[in-house]
């Protein structure tokens, strides 16, 4: 039987790394979410204060199968 998904598009964070926003958004998202398959980082960006990088963010598509 053929799939149908959909995707949705979100912001993850971390203070740590871009690799730990990704999972913080994928992680996130599984609350409310089912049957995601895969995920795509669609941008890298960071904020900075006092000279310091505070924050890692990226912004990731999450695809996931339509129920029936």
């Amino acid at each position: 039987m053929a799939s149908t998904y959909k995707k949705i598009e979100i912001v993850g964070s971390s203070p740590v790394s871009f690799a730990e926003a990704v999972k913080n958004g994928v992680a996130e998202a599984a609350k409310t979410v089912h049957h995601m398959d895969w995920f795509e980082v669609v941008e890298e960006r960071g904020r900075i204060a006092d000279g310091k990088v505070q924050e890692f963010q990226v912004t990731i598509k999450i695809g996931f199968k339509i129920e029936h």
